[in-house]
């Protein structure tokens, strides 16, 4: 089953797709095997692997140690050309459509288009979108991009209705990594309320309360990521996975 596929289905099924994204610049190799066990185990429906900047890590090394320890999905969330991998089952072909950088709306994409298709990975079309968090990210600033403020859902609904009729198969709101804040409510609800295609927020969500409440305002895909380079925080991996399945009992 395509990659898609299976996340529409997890969708309809469990209610939302929780998903944790790791970072090859911060994963721990003597920890990632039993962090992956723990993973499965708690009900996380997959894994998006990549970063703004990959300094010192090893993308393709990552995405094998994933493979090697799980069965969940593993996709690429690239923040460069360079970041992709045949070993990975899909790629988000993400376009920043918040931004007005041509290099990051097109001109990256036709860069790696010929490099996917030579890997045979399927690529899923994502607008995506920074949403002002309170500080400067990795993101805002490797792409020279403004991210909408955040008391503009207007701009980000207008913004990501856009991406739907130019395309795009999700929306993908993010606060960027380590963010101060997460993405508002209103702006995820006012989002949700536009398009018809999967949303996905992201960025500084730190507990499972809040990742309910994106889902309950119209997410359909939760993502966290630098939150569990805490080990002693795995222990809410399992909260957070029955806080976004919402049609499934409690800690199941």
């Amino acid at each position: 089953m395509k990659v898609y596929s299976k996340i529409s289905e997890i969708i309809g099924q469990k209610g939302g797709a929780y998903f944790i994204l790791i970072d090859p610049d911060k994963i721990e190799k003597n920890n990632i095997a039993e962090f992956l066990s723990v993973c499965e185990k708690s009900g996380v429906d997959g894994f998006l692997v990549g970063g703004s900047l990959i300094v010192d890590g090893d993308l393709e090394q990552s995405i094998s140690v994933i493979k090697k320890h799980s069965s969940l999905p593993v996709i690429i969330f690239p923040g460069s050309v360079s970041q992709l991998s045949p070993l990975a089952d899909a790629v988000l072909y993400l376009s920043l459509i918040s931004g007005r950088n041509a290099e990051h709306l097109i001109g990256k994409q036709v860069l790696a288009a010929p490099v996917i298709k030579k890997f045979n990975l399927e690529a899923i079309s994502t607008g995506y979108m920074l949403i002002e968090s309170g500080k400067q990210t990795t993101a805002e600033y490797i792409s020279g991009t403004k991210p909408i403020p955040r008391n503009k859902p207007e701009i980000a609904a207008a913004t990501a209705l856009a991406g739907q009729y130019l395309g795009m198969k999700l929306i993908y709101l993010e606060g960027g990594s380590g963010a101060d804040l997460h993405v508002p409510f209103e702006t995820v609800n006012a989002v949700a309320n536009e398009i018809d295609v999967p949303l996905i927020v992201g960025g500084g969500i730190r507990n499972p309360d809040v990742a309910r409440q994106m889902i309950e305002n119209g997410a359909n895909i939760v993502i966290t990521g630098n939150f569990f380079e805490n080990k002693n925080n795995w222990d809410l991996i399992k909260d957070f996975a029955s806080a976004v399945h919402t049609k499934l009992p409690v800690n199941v």
